[in-house]
């Protein structure tokens, strides 16, 4: 089961994290996306939430992204933990406007 959520803030991605794992998602099936990838990463840290590796994406879409502009990589990411192209397109329109994308999937 797949869930896609947008959010305003870090303390609304805690919140929907901790509602998440209520509903029996684990830390490891839940995924935060900003469009800067040091706050992503940052967010990820301090709320012990996956991020997006070679696991999930394979090794050469990885070594795609390096290439990447970083709303390509973000799409090619969040299409590897379980969004369609077109969900994936709106999600990272949401993180151009300085939102948070949280994506919770148990079949990644």
């Amino acid at each position: 089961m797949k869930v896609n959520l947008t959010v305003e803030n870090v303390k609304q991605a805690k919140l929907e994290v901790e509602r998440l794992e209520m509903q029996g998602y684990s830390r490891d099936e839940i995924y935060i996306f900003a469009h800067s990838k040091a706050r992503g990463e940052h967010i990820s840290d301090a709320l012990h939430t996956e991020e997006v590796g070679m696991s999930e994406q394979g090794f050469i879409d990885s070594m795609k992204n390096m290439f990447n502009s970083r709303g390509d990589e973000l799409r090619n990411k969040m299409q590897a933990v379980g969004l369609s192209a077109h969900e994936a397109d709106r999600a990272e329109e949401q993180l151009d406007r300085g939102k948070l994308v949280i994506v919770a999937n148990k079949h990644v």
